[in-house]
């Protein structure tokens, strides 16, 4: 029965597991271990490879670090050596070999001083995390690009510095699968020269494990720094939106009152003079305001500016002086009203003459538009210009308004002569008659204005009739006119009057007009002769 039990057992562990197989044989062991080393050594090859391809700073940092150590430790045998000889006989052989070991002592010097840097750590520079520079203090809202672009910059730092901590763990598991490659070989083949390589690698890894330990952890810190950085910059760039917002609300509110303000006075006052005043003057109060309050916004010591604004202005008033001469004359026109937007100005400077209307008053200059008048005929035979006057001329040059206050009329004159002979006092009558006749409209015009007049200045000749004068010239008797006309209009009504008197002296057998002539005589002589003149 125990027999077959036996067999029995036998037969279902046939059945289960096979039959049992034969052990291998000696040789075939030793090359199953021949073809495992041929593979460690195959992969043990592309991972050294690797690692020779590799650019990482890392092992740059690690094998820097090495030579120094390797420098060092030259360095302290050599001038162990050193001091040996030179502790015995001297000698030609000792001579010579100390002077080599100098020189060697003095490679080895320089070689440790450029490797200084590294230190007892291979990874100082790495570890530590890249300097950002110095944190912004957001104060206005320029800054607000600065401090946006500060927090990016530590995000992006903080992005390599993880990106080191990925590579150095990389760099880790490639050296720990090469330890364990190096004890594969020695564990197949005793008698292979690999416990050096094994003692540096596992040096190596020790190294590059403690760093990765540092890395971590201060990665960690570096990353609770920068959170609280871009905390406090995002609450001062929220702050700086919040004051912004306040202040475009302000200078909005501002903007809304001016513009009410126009319009009251657009509806109210209805001369375009005074309108175009107020206007300026409610512009220039807004604008004021506004820069007062962005100043004072974001100026934190007031006293400060007041100070350099001093010192500023000393050297400025002189680099500048006609510029704020012209401030001041502006002032002085405004407030002074000598000068309005509409007026008639003529303006000599240097010898020119300028003849236009106001279009506009600005802190700097007058602008004005020429028009078309005596001036431009007899002189400049130009017009329609636009001549820009600065306002510091009202100092030092002659200007004259032809429509100051509420004139808005001039005297205008016109020359005409006649002879000797002539009735002259039927030609000042014929004259002062067509004046009277054409300039009417505008005498009683000048009359009501120089009645309101009379509050502001004192005026001593009111008489706005026509005036005709006689003057005796060596050529004839000149008879002067004139007469009242519209400021803008002079050579209009010049020009009707004359073509009148021409017209009314022609007509009358007793007035003859006196001109530069040549006569000859050939027979009776006229009634009515002209003097002689002078011949062209």
């Amino acid at each position: 029965m125990k027999f077959y039990a036996v067999l029995l057992a036998f037969v279902l562990a046939v059945s289960l597991h096979g039959a049992p197989k034969p052990e291998d044989t000696p040789q075939e062991q030793t090359d199953a271990r021949e073809s495992e080393l041929r593979s460690v050594q195959e992969e043990l090859s592309k991972i050294q490879k690797e690692l020779a391809r590799d650019n990482s700073i890392w092992i740059k940092s690690y094998n820097s670090y090495m030579a120094y150590q390797e420098a060092r430790k030259s360095l302290r045998d050599v001038k162990s050596r050193i001091d040996q000889l030179q502790n015995h006989a001297p000698s030609i052989e000792r001579k010579l070999e100390t002077e080599a070991l100098q020189a060697k002592e003095k490679i080895l010097t320089d070689q440790v001083e450029l490797l200084k840097a590294q230190g007892t750590s291979p990874f100082v520079s790495l570890l530590k995390p890249d300097e950002a520079g110095e944190l912004p203090v957001i104060t206005n809202p320029f800054e607000i690009v600065t401090g946006l672009s500060y927090i990016k910059r530590l995000n992006n730092q903080y992005k390599d510095y993880v990106l080191r901590e990925e590579e150095l763990q990389e760099l880790i598991s490639l050296l720990e699968r090469q330890v364990a490659l190096y004890k594969d070989i020695i564990r197949l083949n005793p008698n292979t020269d690999y416990e050096v390589e094994l003692e540096a690698t596992l040096l190596q890894v020790e190294k590059f494990k403690l760093a990765l330990d540092t890395l971590i952890s201060t990665a960690d810190v570096y990353e609770k720094r920068i959170e609280s950085t871009e905390a406090k910059i995002n609450k001062e760039i929220k702050d700086q939106i919040y004051k912004l917002s306040n202040l475009l609300f302000i200078v909005i509110a501002l903007f809304v009152i001016a513009f009410l303000f126009k319009r009251v006075i657009k509806r109210y006052i209805t001369d375009n003079e005074r309108f175009y005043t107020a206007n300026k003057i409610v512009t220039f109060i807004n604008v004021t305001l506004i820069i007062l309050i962005v100043l004072f916004s974001y100026i934190d010591n007031v006293g400060y500016l007041a100070t350099v604004l001093g010192f500023a202005s000393a050297g400025l008033a002189i680099a500048m002086r006609d510029w704020f001469m012209s401030i001041l004359g502006w002032l002085v026109i405004v407030v002074g009203g000598a000068i309005h937007v509409g007026d008639r100005l003529r303006i000599e400077k240097d010898g020119m003459i300028y003849l236009g209307d106001v279009l506009d008053i600005s802190l700097q200059r007058i602008t004005l538009l020429e028009d078309v008048t005596l001036t431009t005929v007899e002189r400049n035979r130009r017009g329609g210009r636009i001549i820009f006057v600065p306002n510091n001329y009202i100092f030092t040059s002659m200007i004259a308004n032809y429509t100051h206050g509420s004139l808005k009329t001039v005297w205008d004159g016109i020359d005409i002569m006649i002879t000797f002979d002539s009735n002259h006092k039927k030609a000042a009558h014929l004259t002062k008659e067509i004046c009277r006749k054409y300039s009417k409209g505008y005498t009683d015009i000048t009359r009501k204005q120089l009645n309101k007049l009379r509050d502001r200045y004192s005026l001593k000749n009111t008489n706005v009739e026509p005036r005709i004068f006689t003057f005796i010239e060596p050529n004839g008797i000149k008879v002067s006119s004139w007469y009242l006309t519209n400021a803008y209009a002079t050579l209009t009504l010049r020009s009707t009057i004359s073509a009148e008197i021409v017209d009314a002296f022609n007509a009358e057998e007793d007035i003859t007009i006196a001109y530069p002539t040549q006569t000859l005589y050939t027979g009776r002589i006229p009634q009515k002769m002209p003097p002689p003149m002078e011949e062209i």
